[in-house]
């Protein structure tokens, strides 16, 4: 397997920035609550890959119990569900159980442990000098060959909308290629929009009401 992209063995980075839009994501290999993995056991699917901040936090217990519930939705999006935290496995382990135990939710996502912070820092999550995890809570919505096609950011004190994220995930999968678009609201079943013209003439033969804003029906949607 090729390593571009990948984090070094020594979880040293020379550069800690905020991914972006079209990177590919670092690959990384780390203990789950699932076993051993690689990010790039992925491949061929897409992925959500998100962090919190801690274990046994009340927002995050939310999130996590939502997605759980949720699963088999992305799973007909064949997009799987990878979560993070600096905390150790076995405090993953404990929190897991203490879910199912209290609130009867199996959560059958992995969860990723990460008390080095060398993943967090390779993402750009935290910076070099920060002795915390207090600001790490992002979603990374990564492609099947290992792209990075959305980014999101939240703070600590509000959770993320498993709706929102559903529907991300499939006007991603809807507009891959760049043969529509998906406007503002868009749900699965709704118009897109047609590219916009990149020449005069392109311009001079479109079609329908507005050469740069052009709405039709979804009548090519995939799965």
């Amino acid at each position: 397997m090729s390593n571009e992209g990948s984090i070094p063995a020594t979880g040293g980075m020379t550069e800690a920035r905020p991914l972006r839009i079209g990177d590919v994501a670092p690959d990384f290999q780390a203990r789950t609550t699932k076993g051993e993995m690689r990010l790039s056991d992925f491949r061929g699917r897409w992925l959500l890959f998100f962090s919190h901040p801690a274990d046994f936090t009340p927002v995050c217990t939310s999130e996590f119990m939502a997605l759980a519930r949720a699963q088999d939705r992305f799973d007909a999006l064949d997009c799987a569900l990878l979560g993070l935290s600096v905390d150790s496995l076995y405090a993953h382990l404990a929190w897991l159980e203490t879910i199912y135990e209290r609130f009867g939710v199996e959560i059958p996502f992995p969860l990723v442990e990460d008390p080095s912070m060398a993943v967090c820092r390779a993402y750009g999550m935290l910076d070099q000098t920060a002795q915390n995890s207090a600001t790490v809570r992002a979603c990374y919505v990564i492609d099947p060959d290992g792209v990075i096609r959305a980014v999101m950011w939240y703070p600590m004190s509000v959770g993320r909308s498993v709706e929102e994220l559903l529907r991300l995930v499939e006007a991603l999968r809807r507009s891959a290629g760049n043969t529509v678009m998906t406007p503002e609201g868009w749900v699965p079943g709704g118009d897109v929009v047609r590219p916009v013209p990149t020449t005069q003439a392109g311009v001079r033969k479109a079609t329908g009401q507005c050469w740069f804003y052009n709405t039709v029906p979804d009548t090519g949607r995939t799965r």
